[in-house]
């Protein structure tokens, strides 16, 4: 399989670009993402894999062969360029392990068993050359879980204006009881109760909207589901003297074309207000799949991120490395199935005490 990127100026757009192209039997989607140009404007990116024999015919067709063979050597020159970078960052790692040995294996191997990649190591270390810091274990441990905390990003609940809040992840994830939580904190537990409005897009999953109209009736909130685009930008009108409007949508795989382009079309709505957008994570989830979730939904330009399932794992590694490698800020943090009680805002001490508490099992 060959991947190709199209570009336009939403998603679906350029997701039709390759569908024109190809049809639709043999492409998939391997991630689509907004990104800004440098002439300021916002694309979309969408890439998709089609097969190569496919992708000979549509692209080249009649092209001569030196033209092929230069797209070769344009590939080969990158991947030459790619590997001349990993030499170098492998020639970093060898000079600090002559130098530190012991010290360095030592401390990398606890945090890499505890799910902290090498990569991320090592670009600290790098910066530590000629300290004294790289010769005493124990003040290394101090000073990468100080980096850490310097590292992790926060977003501060503000509640100063009106707002909608759009909650987007995948499957299984939470979304519906998360919005619970957040809907019974906003209009009962703060200094004073704001106005709450539920609106459901999830028509695919079978008891998503029964299940948030429950809560909403035992809150006494607003609930509305709301099946299109149209009815969306209305509903949104209509609730405009609400003081947060919180939005949950269908959960996906990142592989979901079709769900996914229906995300799209909600959040790219030609409506007044703008949408935050939080994005709900597992604290269970392996690295490879938070990777696979971030790339499928970053073109949302997400706000913020919503751990959930922290009652599940009490290994937190595997989260605290992808955070350090995105930066994405944390807003909110759900620590039990129980509606209010077990929602917390998001704190650098809460993630990183339960770290360092699983690193002091060993």
């Amino acid at each position: 399989m060959i991947n190709e990127t199209f570009v336009a100026s939403d998603p679906k757009s350029a997701y039709e670009q390759a569908v024109q192209k190809y049809g639709d039997d043999d492409i998939s989607l391997v991630s689509a993402k907004q990104l800004k140009y440098e002439d300021g404007a916002l694309r979309s990116e969408v890439v998709i894999a089609v097969p190569k024999a496919l992708f000979m015919e549509k692209s080249f067709g009649a092209l001569s062969m030196d033209e092929s063979s230069r797209n070769e050597e344009e590939t080969l020159l990158e991947e030459i360029g790619e590997l001349k970078t990993q030499l170098a960052q492998m020639k970093d790692g060898l000079l600090l392990q002559e130098e530190f040995g012991s010290t360095i294996e030592e401390v990398k191997s606890l945090f890499m068993k505890k799910g902290i990649s090498e990569r991320w190591l090592d670009d600290v270390f790098t910066t530590l050359i000629g300290s004294a810091v790289l010769e005493d274990a124990s003040l290394l441990v101090s000073y990468l879980l100080e980096e850490i905390d310097e590292v992790l990003q926060i977003k501060e609940e503000d509640l100063s204006m009106s707002k909608v809040m759009m909650l987007v992840g995948p499957t299984g994830v939470g979304k519906t009881t998360t919005i619970a939580k957040l809907a019974a904190r906003y209009a009962y537990l703060l200094n004073r109760p704001y106005k709450v409005a539920l609106l459901n897009l999830d028509s695919y999953k079978v008891g998503a909207i029964e299940q948030l109209a429950y809560y909403a009736d035992i809150m006494q909130i607003e609930h509305i589901s709301v099946s299109s685009t149209e009815e969306f930008r209305k509903k949104l009108e209509e609730l405009e003297e609400y003081d947060i409007i919180l939005v949950d949508t269908a959960g996906m795989s990142p592989y979901d074309t079709q769900k996914f382009i229906k995300t799209v079309e909600f959040v790219n709505s030609d409506i007044q207000r703008n949408i935050e957008v939080n994005l709900v994570l597992s604290a269970t989830v392996k690295y490879e799949d938070m990777e696979d979730i971030y790339k499928n939904f970053s073109f949302l330009n997400l706000d913020s991120v919503i751990i959930s399932k922290f009652d599940e794992t009490k290994h937190l590694g595997t989260l605290l490395n992808f955070m350090l490698l995105y930066k994405l800020p944390m807003s909110y943090f759900s620590v039990g199935q129980e509606v209010p009680d077990d929602l917390l805002l998001a704190k650098k001490e809460y993630l990183l005490e339960r770290f360092i508490g699983d690193m002091d099992e060993d």
